[in-house]
């Protein structure tokens, strides 16, 4: 290591655990309300724990670049809360001018009205979970809402004027032909979001959809075709992708999720809630998570308890992240940010890259690093074959 790298940018990822109904195809610390949700408590739990981590001294002394708030469904939180829950933040940690703040909405879960109580709140990127505009799309996906109510969610994002408005759309669903989805992608156009994020529908292991897959699954292939299909049509409209599932206009990349694929610190608080930090003195990389049973962390939030487990990261988890995460980016990564944000010397990349290099699926040009076209479709391969 030639010399002490520079602490990356600094994120904030805030969990809101609560849905109203678990979708099937869902893997993330979500659960049920079941008796309505102690919002109060929440709130205050949340701010205990920032409190807690800002405590360690990891991040005292940094600036907020993001937040981002999570789920769950965060929209089933009132604009009072998001505001006093924001408002605490900017009390605890310095925040940079301008900084992103992202909340997660469904269209089924609340009174539209609330999308201008959150843009007064201090939310100015919204990001709504549409998934589809079919219906029938959205019943086997066990989605809530239905196609008027993504209308309608879409129509009262655009007059609360947030700054930058993502729609979440998926492909390879049950039962969907190319014409449905050309159809989806077509009608997210047409509602004019600065960012769109469309990726394929995964049946991840621990899920419903995982143990009693859904009937009618496109093939590999037809899935691929699909996927294709979204991507052609977004390009036509002049959304730019710049990371494997986002697509963006206008410069409107989610400034968040660009930090997690360039390896960028971030706190994370809330049930489940993961984070990462690096330390220079000594310099490390560790990763800590949050215990997820919500009501053990509303319980424990604030001190030591609320730690469900934490690991440094040795060489090769340094290398393996930062390339799962950078080589999403269709840029790529600068060759100088590898040894900055790992603190490894560039020669144990070159020393991981000579194959892949060579065989063309990675390419070296003008200090970067970046997936070739030919591999892009198989970058988890590519990856893989970096273990």
């Amino acid at each position: 290591m030639s010399q002490m790298p520079l602490l990356p940018p600094l994120g904030l990822y805030i969990h809101l655990p609560w849905c109203m109904r678990k979708c099937p195809y869902c893997d993330f610390n979500s659960h049920e309300v079941r008796a309505g949700i102690p919002e109060a408590a929440c709130i205050d739990a949340l701010l205990a724990d920032l409190d807690f981590e800002l405590a360690g001294g990891w991040a005292r002394t940094r600036e907020l670049q993001s937040v981002f708030i999570g789920g769950g469904t965060p929209s089933l939180f009132s604009a009072e809360s998001i505001k006093r829950l924001l408002r605490g933040v900017r009390e605890r940690i310095s925040c940079v001018a301008g900084m992103e703040v992202t909340l997660e909405a469904n269209p089924g879960t609340l009174e539209h009205g609330r999308y201008l109580g959150y843009r007064q709140a201090g939310v100015n990127r919204l990001s709504i979970g549409v998934q589809s505009f079919h219906k029938d799309s959205l019943v086997r996906l066990g989605r809530i809402h239905g196609p008027e109510e993504v209308h309608a969610a879409i129509d009262s994002a655009h007059s609360a004027r947030f700054e930058s408005i993502n729609l979440d759309l998926m492909c390879g669903l049950p039962g969907q032909t190319l014409e449905m989805a050309g159809e989806d992608v077509r009608l997210a156009i047409e509602a004019a979001p600065d960012h769109i994020s469309y990726y394929q529908l995964t049946l991840e292991p621990n899920t419903p959809f995982h143990h009693r897959p859904p009937r009618a699954m496109p093939s590999v292939d037809a899935a691929a075709d699909l996927q294709a299909e979204g991507r052609r049509l977004l390009e036509v409209a002049d959304y730019r992708q710049y990371e494997v599932s986002a697509y963006m206009r206008s410069g409107r990349a989610c400034r968040h999720n660009l930090n997690y694929w360039l390896f960028g610190d971030y706190l994370g608080i809330g049930a489940g809630a993961h984070a990462k930090l690096t330390s220079v003195s000594p310099w490390q990389v560790q990763r800590r998570w949050r215990v997820k049973r919500p009501e053990e962390y509303l319980r424990v939030a604030g001190g030591r308890g609320a730690i469900s487990g934490e690991s440094r990261l040795d060489r090769e988890d340094l290398f393996i992240e930062f390339m799962m995460n950078a080589l999403r980016l269709k840029q790529g990564f600068a060759v100088a940010l590898f040894a900055e944000r790992t603190g490894l010397d560039e020669a144990h990349l070159w020393d991981r890259l000579a194959d892949p290099l060579e065989r063309g699926l990675l390419l070296h040009e003008a200090g970067t690093v970046r997936t070739s076209e030919s591999a892009w479709l198989f970058l988890d391969d590519v990856v893989g074959g970096l273990l």
